[in-house]
């Protein structure tokens, strides 16, 4: 179970790029068979791949992999790079607490205005209602490494004392 809890966005973004590559291929193969295509694909794949984006940005904040200049911050002194980290993850934090916000925002419009796809005519909030779950998983991935970041320095200041 613990695995499953580390690692949910690593198996949900499998999942769903494999879902993703069998429909987009369902689709081509049925297009040079018949000539005809199944024009819902686009629909799904386009909100299959935004969801698969959010959360591969859940696995690179986890990690820190995510999109970093750390010159400034490599060249600063110990005490000073907890600071900036203090100041990052918290401009960070604010980003992400208002993604989920804004997200949860257009699903409660969705399902209230009654709002359609335009291809399969299903309401669209189906597509939207794991964009502010996906942000607020990228808001706690992104706070745990700050807090392996910070741990990270202090070991460095207790060898370095």
């Amino acid at each position: 179970m613990r695995f499953v809890l580390r690692d949910a966005e690593k198996i949900i973004c499998a999942v769903l790029f494999l879902a993703m590559t069998g429909l987009g291929f369902v689709n081509v193969a049925v297009r040079y068979l018949t000539d005809y295509s199944f024009a819902a694909t686009e629909e799904l794949l386009v909100r299959a791949f935004l969801l698969l984006t959010i959360l591969g940005a859940a696995i690179a904040a986890r990690t820190g992999d995510h999109l970093a200049v750390t010159l400034i911050y490599e060249l600063l002194p110990r005490p000073a790079r907890k600071l900036l980290l203090l100041l990052s993850a918290a401009l960070a934090v604010i980003l992400l607490a208002l993604s989920t916000w804004f997200c949860w925002q257009l699903f409660v419009n969705q399902v209230t205005s009654g709002t359609r796809s335009y291809a399969l005519q299903v309401p669209a909030w189906y597509y939207s209602v794991g964009l502010p779950f996906a942000f607020a998983l990228v808001l706690i991935r992104y706070v745990q490494h700050a807090r392996d970041t910070w741990r990270e320095l202090d070991a460095e200041e207790a060898t370095h004392a």
